[in-house]
């Protein structure tokens, strides 16, 4: 009896420190590096854009200065559109690049592309590189 209380016993104690640990994992955006934008924002030909990438070297591989990147949305039901094009102007720091609207209507949470390297377009701009 004194046994299958101390199992019941680990077995809690092992429950709750997993539920512990997948709370611990649980995705949070994190706000202070982004900028708020509404929901409407909505960047057109000759506006300055900002687009968040991995990082990884791949990247730095396919996409240089002047590249066209082509720029598509998905929507609810997986369904990709294509609303226009982003010239690169420049990488800015490890994970961002700068770039020009060249054509169509560009919200943020689109997505560039070229070859097999994408990027997330996150808005007008990040904290700490606006004038």
């Amino acid at each position: 009896m004194r046994r299958q209380w101390i199992s019941l016993f680990i077995l809690l104690l092992l429950l709750t420190g997993i539920s512990t640990a997948v709370s611990a994992a649980t995705y949070m955006p994190f706000p202070l590096y982004h900028r708020e934008y509404s929901a409407g924002m909505v960047m057109k030909a000759g506006q300055t854009i900002h687009l968040f990438h991995s990082g990884t070297p791949d990247v730095r591989h396919e996409i240089h200065q002047n590249d066209i990147l082509a720029v598509y949305r998905i929507s609810p039901l997986c369904e990709v559109q294509a609303v226009g094009r982003i010239r690169v102007v420049s990488y800015v720091g490890e994970t961002y690049l700068k770039g020009e609207v060249v054509d169509g209507e560009i919200r943020p949470d689109d997505v560039a592309k070229k070859g097999g390297v994408s990027c997330l377009v996150i808005s007008a701009g990040f904290c700490g590189q606006l004038p």
